[in-house]
Formats: structure tokens, sequence, C-alpha cells
């Protein structure tokens, strides 16, 4: 893992987002540190990028149509991609904006929100686990069960609701809930879903700007929660946090990308350029037919041949 400091920040000439992304990509998290990434950084690229960007947007959200193709028509493999962020950081809009080309059938996109009664009786990652992407798939996850070392981690008393017989709840808790996410997605990567997480990395700046831009707007009042605000009083404990859980949860098979998003225009390129990325990364084609399909599809065309020339006549 680089940090963007050791690439330098500011670049003279702007790169195409998949040269620049891999330098977000967190796959060895031993030496990750939060306080490396900046979240208004943007590669070099400035405002007059900006216009820019959103046709590089669309030549992504088209790329990606054209691998989500492959994807589904292939069948054989899953992509599951998780958004984790701060409130405010944008992860609606990446994820509305970057998809906006896929095809709906083979992508399903999942908001976990305060988990259930039926939820909280089954182990952490039971409710994520029965929302996993087929073969074919693309799944999104917009927070997931990293809210178990999130949310809870900083709010401990929500543990009590979790049913736990009080001997496994300790002291080492949140090391065993790595152990188990890291073991969780080894299993996945080994059978046949690849797996990205996000991080949309946002400033506490920023943050207070865009909730106040929802409370100034009518419109945007229902974005709006009163918790938002008690949430924002744990920032720390939130960035210290998120910064342990990458640090135990970046593998190879399973890498974060600490994107800053502070920027949405550039946030959305990062996140499109990662995906992309991902599917590129599988061996994926369009199935060949075999000896049997190929014969009946020649003898499908011969006949629908025939049917054509005698209208013609």
């Amino acid at each position: 893992m680089t940090s963007p400091q050791e690439h330098g920040k500011n670049e003279s000439v702007p790169k195409h987002p998949n040269e620049v992304v891999e330098r977000y990509r967190v796959d060895d998290g031993r030496r990750f540190r939060l306080d490396r990434f900046d979240p208004d950084d943007t590669a070099g690229h400035g405002k007059r990028f900006k216009e820019k960007a959103k046709t590089l947007l669309a030549e992504g959200v088209e790329q990606l149509s054209e691998l989500q193709d492959k994807l589904y028509a292939q069948d054989r493999w899953a992509l599951l991609l998780i958004f984790q962020a701060m409130d405010a950081a944008g992860k609606d809009g990446t994820i509305k904006h970057v998809f906006s080309g896929v095809n709906p059938q083979g992508c399903e996109v999942c908001s976990f929100k305060v988990p259930s009664e039926q939820e909280l009786d089954h182990d952490f990652l039971w409710r994520s686990s029965i929302r996993l992407p087929e073969r074919g798939h693309i799944g999104i996850y917009n927070r997931s069960y990293y809210e178990e070392v999130l949310v809870v981690r900083v709010h401990p008393e929500l543990i009590e609701r979790q049913h736990l017989p009080p001997e496994l709840v300790g002291k080492r808790l949140w090391e065993k809930r790595y152990e188990e996410i890291r073991g969780y997605e080894r299993h996945l990567h080994r059978n046949g879903t690849v797996v990205r997480k996000f991080f949309l990395h946002v400033s506490k700046a920023e943050q207070r700007r865009r909730f106040l831009e929802r409370l100034e707007h009518p419109e945007k009042n229902w974005k709006f929660s009163e918790k938002d605000v008690a949430e924002r009083r744990c920032w720390k404990d939130y960035q210290r946090a998120y910064e342990d859980t990458i640090r135990a949860t970046a593998t190879r098979d399973a890498p974060w990308y600490v994107i800053p998003a502070d920027n949405k225009w550039f946030t959305r390129l990062m996140v499109g350029a990662a995906v992309i990325d991902a599917l590129q990364s599988i061996d994926l084609a369009y199935p060949e037919p075999d000896p049997a399909k190929a014969k009946a599809l020649a003898a499908a065309r011969r006949e629908l041949t025939r049917e054509e020339r005698r209208k013609s006549k």
C-alpha cells in the first residue's frame, strides 16, 4: 500500500482515472494510517478538470455496462462492492451515478439499516450473507457487516441488544470479529465472489457544509436526521474505528479503497475506475457454445434465412 502523499499530491498532468485509483488501494493494512489520506485530494486534477470528469465518468459507465454484460452471460463470478462512510460522504450519489448504466437484472443494491429483532437473533454476518450476489451478478452493500466493528464499537452499549452469551463478550471482541471478517471474505474469494470495499473519506469540515446545505434547502431536509449531529460528536472515535478496521481487514483478496470524498466528481471517477479494475481482473468472456448448441444455432440460422428468402420472392 502506498499513500497518496508518497505519490505526490500535485501532479502537473492529470492522469486517466484508471491510472490514479491504485494510489487509494489498501491491500496490506499493517502500516495503514488514515491521516495519510487527504479527503480533499484530487491527484492534481484541478477544477478545470471537473468538466472533463463528466465525459470520463460517462465513458466509465459505458465500459462498466459492457463488462457487466459479460459477467452476467458467463455466470461464473460474482462481484460484491461494500460502501462505508461517515454521514453525508456521498454513498448514495456515488452508487447512483457510477451504476447508472448497468442492467438492473444483474445488479442489486442492499441498504443495511438498524438491525431487526430477527437479525439480532443471528450472528453478525447473517443478514449480509443472505443478500450475497449470485453468480453473474453485482451486489452493492450500502453499509454492511462492517457496522458491527464501527457503530457498535463506538457505541458498545449496542452489544447488549445482540443477545450474546456474556462469556463471549470481552476485551478481544473486536479482534475476533476482524478475524471472522477476514475468514469470511477469504471464503467468498475462494468461491468466486470478487470483493472490493470502499471507504468514502470525507472531512469534518465538508460534512458540516453538507449538513447545513440539507438544513437550508427544504427539498433536502428529508436527508437530515437529528442523529446525524449526535454521531458527528463521535468523529474522533469513528476515525479511530475506521483506521483500526481497515488496518485489520485490508487483504490482497479483499482490498479497501480509501477514496477522497470532499469532491463528489472525483469520488465517482475513482469508484468507477476501481469497479472496472475489479471486473477486468477476472477472466470475463461471453460463453462459447458447445458442439450441440452450435449445431442448434446453425440450424436455427438456416431456418430463419430460408424464411427471409421466401418472403423476398
